[in-house]
């Protein structure tokens, strides 16, 4: 019987650096979703689990064929160790699952570009190589300093004296060339294995032979900050390359079913002294709809908001509209059932609670980069443009090409 190889993606919901970050999209791709997907692909990986204490990452990781399991207030704190969690859920897939877990990875969605072949590469180590741990590395060619007065502070006190910043792998008055220096490997962060029996024993992630499992440094990129995301968004198109199912094509989708407020808008309202409402929308989102018009897409604007807005807005874009409904979702299968489209292939655009009921009846429930984070973290997409921004220009190209 093959091992059992059991991926634990700790994610919990109260990150202060980048608030919600767990469920920030990259390439249109929620970070938590990302690892799943990665995971998922490996061809050791028996199951994935994802440990979180948020609704909004809980909804996000089922959407994308994960486990999850709740973990407890104790150990998601900011002083929790990522130790703590899969050990957590190492107990807890085992009382329910019924079986031992052989091998346990811990796997960190910050780390965007991790792939399934690093994942698989880790796990080798442990299950088929007989490593008792293994962790990703990249090479590392750097100078690496330290500020003298800082750590002399830290260790002997403020009446310390120091010699200003030191090489903490290198004597700085002797710089060979890079040829002529050990090999440095750098630890990336993004996937890690270990014997699950000894794993309980030590209680750390590195024991016994640890086996460094060398990774492509371009692709060495850890999530803390607002920049990091930034950046991660940037390269994403550069490193993802084409990736079967992440986003929808047009094999996959034969109507579009767009939210309103917040989704075509920015979710701002402008009243004038009369009580009259404006909205501002985006041009390009209006060309998009009008191809997806033209490449033969059934189009639908479905709204809980009654307001001449957004039929004048449908009437523009001469797309049918249905407004101030309350049950959207009765609407939506009333809508399908009606146009002959099977739910399945329905790309169903959101931005807030009130959307949810409808994601769970398309096969394409997806969130523009503004929604409310449990609408994120329910969507199986998301657009890296706000709404009103040009965020349904961006689905069109999903599903036409880019050059549309």
């Amino acid at each position: 019987m093959p091992p059992t190889v059991v991926a634990v993606i700790p994610a919990r919901g109260g990150s202060k650096g980048v608030p919600a970050k767990n469920l920030a999209a990259v390439g249109g791709v929620p970070l938590v979703a990302r690892a799943i997907r990665e995971c998922r692909a490996a061809r050791l990986v028996t199951d994935v689990v994802v440990s979180t204490d948020d609704a909004g990452i809980a909804a996000a990781a089922r959407g994308a064929g994960a486990m999850v399991i709740a973990r407890p207030g104790e150990i998601a704190g900011d002083t929790a160790t990522s130790e703590a969690a899969v050990r957590h859920a190492m107990d807890s897939y085992e009382a329910e699952q019924g079986r031992p877990v052989d091998a346990v990875l811990l796997v960190q969605c910050t780390s965007p570009f991790l792939t399934s072949e690093d994942i698989d590469a880790v796990a080798a180590a442990v299950v088929e190589d007989g490593a008792d741990s293994a962790l990703t590395v990249a090479p590392f060619h750097g100078f690496v300093w330290r500020d003298a007065d800082a750590a002399v502070d830290a260790v002997a006190g403020a009446d310390a004296t120091a010699d200003g910043g030191h090489g903490v792998n290198h004597d700085k008055s002797f710089r060979p060339r890079r040829q002529d220096r050990p090999q440095d490997l750098l630890e990336t962060g993004a996937a890690y294995a270990m014997d699950a029996a000894g794993f309980r024993t030590s209680g750390h992630r590195f024991f016994g032979r640890t086996e460094l499992v060398r990774t492509d440094p371009a692709r060495v990129l850890e999530i803390d900050d607002p920049h990091d995301l930034a950046r991660a968004r940037a390269l994403a198109p550069l490193l993802d390359g084409p990736r079967p199912g992440a986003l929808p094509t047009r094999a996959d989708v034969d109507a579009v079913v767009l939210d309103f407020d917040g989704t075509q808008t920015d979710d701002r309202v402008l009243v004038d002294a009369d009580g009259r409402e404006t909205v501002a929308v985006h041009r390009g989102d209006g060309l998009g709809i009008a191809a997806l018009r033209r490449a033969g897409l059934d189009l639908l604007i479905l709204s809980t908001e009654q307001n001449p807005v957004v039929a004048a807005r449908a009437r523009k874009l001469k797309v049918p509209v249905l407004h101030g409904i309350d049950r959207k979702d009765v609407a939506l299968k009333q809508w399908c059932e009606e146009a002959g489209v099977t739910p399945d292939r329905v790309l169903y655009v959101g931005n807030d609670v009130n959307d949810l009921p409808c994601f769970d009846l398309v096969g394409w429930p997806v969130a523009v980069a503004s929604a409310h984070d449990v609408v994120r973290g329910a969507a199986r997409a998301v657009t890296a443009t706000p709404g009103g921004s040009g965020a349904i220009r961006e689905i069109a190209g999903w599903l036409l090409g880019p050059s549309l």
